[in-house]
């Protein structure tokens, strides 16, 4: 049977004496490994959350494309202001790529027009 505390089940990680791994679980983990690595190197790595995490998934997701209300399911929230607002963090550099992914459009579509050809949504559909 599997185990339900609390009401919950279907816990991925459990520690030694067989109890969920919980958030606090995870920053001690994550603050131990970032303090070994500072330790050694001289170039030190920043204090890294589980959070953290979250924030990056979902920025990432977002910039790779991914369906807004797909990514709010993933991330688990109510509200998909929460999921673009709060935890999509885009910069400068997102905003020049998607100008010029706009500019290579509008190059594309000056070229068809300057052909006189038909743009590509009308001949995929025969005119009744």
């Amino acid at each position: 049977m599997e185990k339900s505390i609390d009401g919950y089940s279907g816990f991925l990680f459990y520690d030694d004496n067989g109890m969920p791994l919980v958030a606090i679980h995870w920053q001690h983990r994550f603050n131990h490994m970032v303090g070994r690595y500072n330790d050694i190197y001289r170039v030190q790595m920043p204090n890294i959350t589980p959070h953290v995490c979250r924030h990056t998934y979902c920025s990432n997701m977002a910039k790779s494309g991914m369906n807004p209300k797909t990514l709010q399911y993933l991330m688990g929230h109510s509200d998909i202001s929460v999921t673009m607002n709060v935890y999509t963090h885009i910069g400068f550099d997102d905003a020049e790529e998607e100008l010029k992914r706009l500019e290579d459009f509008r190059k594309a579509q000056a070229e068809v027009e300057k052909k006189d050809e038909k743009p590509m949504s009308q001949k995929m559909f025969k005119v009744i």
